[in-house]
């Protein structure tokens, strides 16, 4: 095992991923406080304007140095993985951006508000943006199989964890009963609610533009991909 693979980036990449976890999600915390002094609309574009740069910054970051430190394995080329990847980033994507959200009002168009929702994927799990993140990171772990990557996976998959308790603890804060209710009928764990007969798949729910929009993305992004690829390069970071 080299000596030296314990590179200063991986410690970058950790507190790069912590501030961003504290900001996000002490922005989260302080929604309620901010919409009453500030507006919701504005409050929503001041948390858009924090989150948006340092997740750039992020993204930024990681694909400049995935391959950094120690290469624990490297199974690009073998048969079937790099269409497995692609196919479980895909899915990830369905989970990270569902069909609940009101685009106008993540936007600030219409006015943003905190809702309850137990239709289409939160019918699968009541978190899909940890569940897609938790998907994202084994797709690419598997695929770069650097001490860096675990580094990126780990931060992530802990902050998305969090976010459960966290999100979960505002819902119960503001809607109290109701959220206890939605709690009942819905699970963290994919698909354990319905495997326990606790909630029933629609169908008919997932037929929204929305997620025609989703795929489009994931398209487009598989299309775009080797072009981001060289643009980060471009940025000394």
């Amino acid at each position: 095992m080299p000596q030296n693979w314990l590179s200063s980036s991986h410690l970058i990449m950790f507190g790069l991923l912590l501030g961003f976890a504290v900001a996000h999600s002490g922005l989260a915390a302080l929604r309620p406080r901010g919409e009453k002094l500030i507006g919701p609309r504005l409050y929503r574009i001041l948390f858009a304007l924090i989150s948006i740069p340092f997740a750039t910054v992020l993204i930024i970051y990681f694909i400049n140095h995935r391959y950094d430190g120690l290469r624990l394995w490297n199974l690009q080329g073998v048969a079937g993985i790099e269409p497995l990847v692609w196919i479980l980033s895909a899915i990830s994507f369905l989970f990270l951006y569902p069909a609940t959200f009101n685009l106008l009002e993540v936007a600030a168009v219409q006015k943003p508000q905190v809702h309850l929702y137990e239709t289409g994927i939160i019918r699968i799990t009541r978190h899909p943006q940890m569940v897609g993140q938790v998907i994202w990171c084994l797709a690419h772990t598997l695929w770069v199989g650097t001490s860096f990557m675990i580094v990126t996976s780990l931060g992530l998959i802990l902050h998305h964890l969090f976010a459960v308790w966290h999100g979960d603890r505002r819902l119960q804060a503001r809607y109290g009963e109701s959220f206890e209710t939605l709690k009942s009928r819905t699970s963290v764990i994919p698909f354990l609610a319905v495997v326990q007969g606790r909630q029933t798949l629609t169908l008919k729910e997932f037929l929204r533009p929305a997620y025609g929009g989703v795929t489009l993305f994931v398209l487009i992004f598989w299309w775009a991909h080797p072009i981001i690829i060289r643009a980060t390069g471009n940025v000394g970071w």
